[in-house]
């Protein structure tokens, strides 16, 4: 294939410690032609993965009333689309939750209707 006849796309791959740099050749109707710069098996998923449908695990945290510090970490139950990661922290700035709240505890249930849920990654407890 010649060089007119494809795009490239550069991603770094997060996947594993090594951090390759990857490029994805995509042709004009979009398929994958091509996937080079990978070290690892994971390279390949990664490149596949970021390449079609972008994705990101999503940490921070929300505030707490009642509790032993005024903000409690959370984090999403899986990965939620790259583009609506900065509307999910917009959200999550706005949720205040009561102590005590165990570890795994569902803070946020579907956050913005991507089936995602953001739970406690602590325990905190209540003030006495």
């Amino acid at each position: 294939m010649t060089d007119h006849d494809a795009t490239t796309f550069s991603y770094l791959c997060i996947g594993c410690p090594l951090g390759c740099r990857l490029e994805v050749d995509e042709d004009d109707h979009g398929d994958i032609i091509e996937i080079r710069g990978s070290g690892c098996r994971k390279g390949d998923r990664y490149a596949k993965q970021e390449h079609a449908d972008p994705r990101r695990n999503v940490t921070t945290t929300v505030a707490i009333s009642g509790g032993l510090w005024p903000r409690l970490p959370v984090k999403t139950s899986s990965e939620i689309p790259k583009d609506q990661v900065l509307a999910a922290c917009e959200a999550l700035r706005q949720v205040r939750v009561q102590a005590p709240v165990k570890m795994g505890d569902v803070v946020v249930d579907d956050l913005l209707g991507t089936g995602c849920s953001v739970v406690a990654t602590r325990h905190m407890p209540a003030i006495t």
